[in-house]
């Protein structure tokens, strides 16, 4: 076949990326101001040089801004890089670099790594070629709706990379699948992953950087499963695995959140290296200010993704449809979501285009969509971010029950909001509960042990004189900071993780549990382990054993949860009774049983939940939930209130309670004492159940 043959055998300038015919590869990618357009094609991840050049004839392969070239004898596992001429101006934005080897924004996947540079060009991980075939073996997505929802966040090295997991591959996806047993006695439903998206290993030289971008909040690929996570090392492997974890993971009922960094790229600044989109079109792909010559950075990362300029806008969407269709992933977690309601002069948008093609993207009607609701820069638009499609982590709610469980005045109505889904952010809107994803802690922080053993971050070996991590925590160590052998101190510690597990699953919204929170993991007080791929950060296996009253106190709540709708409306509680004579969906007591008096503050406050109805007769009865919470530092009674005393409660929790005392998973606790009183210690939490018979 001649050249111009090949060139003419496909014609069609999409879609974008390496597309796999019969006979060849067609590449297609996006350049208005590219003069002349290269692909390198490689026989070997280890080869510093190309093998092979195929120029992109601009009569023949160019369709507008598209260049588009059919390379035949080329299939699944080529390797190659992008090389584009075009002007060099830096002052007016244009970063065109003939000498760059180029990801393809668009790779499915990348093979190798930095190699060291020589004569100043950068060697960065190759493309590789990937055919989409895969035998899901009838997998679908679970389509489970948010409401019915329990997210467990977590990192796919950092779960299983400890010797103590005892997996066959820790520290990839092939260990998440072998500790999928792990994750369904917890009876969690989701597991939210911390970027998988193709980020660096080692640094542009090709070294082992002093600070390794463990988190992986760093891209360099939208389109491709990170490499590091994958335990074969043939290119493309990752692609089959990840591929593999997800099915094994819907066979056990649990389904897949990505959080995807769609804000920056590990191009960074002016100062940074040409590795992908500033070589090709730098000007359309990041927000450029002074004419060009410098990025706008809203995300504290050197430069800002330019998601509502049309073309990024089709590469976001086109890259969400990628991971639902091809991975049958099951939602997206939208890391510092506030960016993408930014226009390309960085003011805030009402009605961002981006925003729009995703909330109306036919292909990701079945997904769930969850914004972190603000920015570095900034914007924080918890509440206002967007609407019905949108859930939100909520920061307000993690503030408040922390702020509360810590003790500070005033809290009583800002726990009731929060427990109640936060009707104060999200019913103007016409949102519903669960658009509020309730968590306590999350990667970005302290985790739960942490957060009752430190009163300050302890960030010294990031390497930035503690200057890193955020530095308000409501924290409180109870008297000594750190590990401690004082068992009074222990003692209240423990209680305090297990008021603000209940809190979390008991509160109306979609509860989100932080990796090892429910054995106690800890970060030694480091509240920002962004570059710590060490014992830090990752999960101690022999927490499990240690700590396995607690873990039998958490599932037994994800349990009770998953069994009670009561705690999962779908609808804002307001007051009222289902039926006639019987409780309100939700009335609120002090500790003597009166009507709440909520401008009197106090630290103590009891929520009656009146059961949920049921959908049909043949189902049993839902329950009448007693939620008492006392946040004060002395013991307190709290008397049943006189509508209450006609219904046969039964002890579910007993946060002050040793185990096995402290819950009863078959819900055949003590009931009340005769006098309806009972005495609540200092910061601790009581719920009784009663079946609505």
């Amino acid at each position: 076949m001649s050249q111009r043959q090949a060139a003419l055998k496909f014609t069609h300038p999409l879609p974008y990326g390496a597309i796999v015919h019969d006979g060849g590869v067609q590449f297609v990618l996006y350049s208005r101001s590219a003069t002349a357009m290269r692909v390198l094609l490689y026989d070997d991840v280890n080869d510093a040089d190309p093998t092979d050049i195929i120029e992109f004839d601009p009569d023949l392969n160019r369709w507008g801004d598209i260049w588009s070239v059919f390379v035949p004898g080329t299939g699944p596992g080529q390797l190659y890089h992008y090389q584009a001429d075009g002007p060099h101006d830096p002052k007016r934005g244009y970063r065109f670099d003939p000498q760059a080897r180029l990801i393809d924004p668009y790779a499915k996947a990348l093979a190798g790594d930095f190699l060291p540079a020589e004569g100043g060009v950068l060697r960065p991980p190759k493309c590789v070629v990937i055919s989409d075939e895969f035998d899901w073996q009838g997998d679908r997505h679970l389509r489970r709706t948010l409401a019915e929802t329990i997210i467990y966040e977590t990192h796919v090295r950092g779960f299983t990379q400890s010797p103590s997991s005892e997996v066959a591959h820790p520290g990839t996806y092939k260990g998440i699948v072998e500790k999928i047993p792990y994750l369904k006695s917890l009876g969690i439903t989701a597991i939210e992953l911390m970027p998988i998206h193709e980020f660096p290993i080692l640094d542009i030289l090709g070294k082992v950087p002093a600070r390794p971008n463990y988190w992986g909040y760093d891209p360099i690929c939208f389109f491709a499963p990170h490499r590091g996570y994958a335990v074969s090392q043939e290119p493309g492997a990752q692609v089959r695995e990840f591929k593999e974890m997800v099915r094994s993971l819907h066979s056990a009922g649990i389904e897949v959140i990505l959080d995807v960094v769609f804000n920056h790229t590990a191009e960074g600044n002016e100062h940074g290296p040409t590795l992908s989109m500033k070589g090709l079109e730098n000007r359309v792909y990041y927000m450029v200010e002074n004419g060009g010559q410098h990025y706008r950075n809203y995300t504290g990362c050197g430069n800002t993704l330019n998601g509502n300029h049309p073309i990024v806008r089709e590469m976001i969407f086109h890259c969400l449809r990628h991971w639902v269709h091809n991975y049958h992933v099951d939602g997206f977690r939208f890391d510092l979501a506030s960016i993408l309601t930014r226009d390309r002069d960085g003011n805030i948008l009402p009605n961002p285009p981006v925003i729009e093609a995703i909330t109306e993207d036919p292909q990701l009607a079945d997904t769930k969509i969850i914004a972190e609701a603000w920015d570095a820069a900034g914007a924080y638009q918890v509440g206002t971010f967007s609407n019905l499609r949108w859930a939100e982590w909520n920061g307000r709610y993690r503030d408040d029950i922390r702020r509360f469980w810590r003790g500070d005045p005033n809290m009583i109505g800002p726990l009731a909001t929060r427990l109640a889904g936060s009707s104060d952010l999200y019913q103007a809107s016409g949102r519903q509960p669960y658009h509020s994803i309730n968590f306590v802690t999350s990667h970005d922080g302290f985790p739960l042990n942490d957060l009752v053993s430190y009163n300050w971050k302890h960030n010294e070996a990031n390497g930035e004189q503690n200057r890193d991590g955020d530095n308000n925590n409501y924290s409180c160590n109870y008297g000594q900071e750190g590990p401690t052998t004082r068992k009074s101190i222990e003692c209240m510690r423990l209680r305090q993780i297990k008021n603000m597990l209940a809190t979390n699953l008991l509160s109306q919204g979609v509860p989100m549990i932080l990796y090892g929170d429910e054995c106690r993991r800890t970060q030694q007080g480091n509240n920002n382990a962004y570059c710590q791929d060490n014992a830090i950060s990752w999960f101690d296996w022999r927490l499990v054993k240690k700590h396995e009253s607690l873990i039998r106190f958490c599932r037994a709540l994800i349990a009770f949860r998953r069994s009670e709708p009561t705690t999962r409306r779908i609808d804002f509680l307001s007051g009222q009774s289902a039926r006639p004579g019987g409780l309100p969906d939700v009335s609120w007591y002090n500790p003597w049983g009166d009507p709440v008096d909520w401008s009197h503050g106090g630290n103590s406050l009891v929520c009656i939940l009146g059961a949920a109805p049921r959908r049909n007769a043949a189902e049993p009865p839902n329950h009448h939930i007693m939620l008492m919470f006392h946040g004060g530092g002395a013991s307190q009674k709290f008397v049943f209130s006189k509508n209450s005393r006609t219904y046969a409660w039964r002890k579910m929790l007993d946060t002050a309670a040793a185990t096995p005392n402290d819950i009863y998973p078959e819900l055949n606790g003590p009931k009340p004492p005769s006098d309806w009183t009972i005495e609540l210690e200092s910061r601790s939490m009581v719920c009784y159940i009663a079946r609505d018979d």
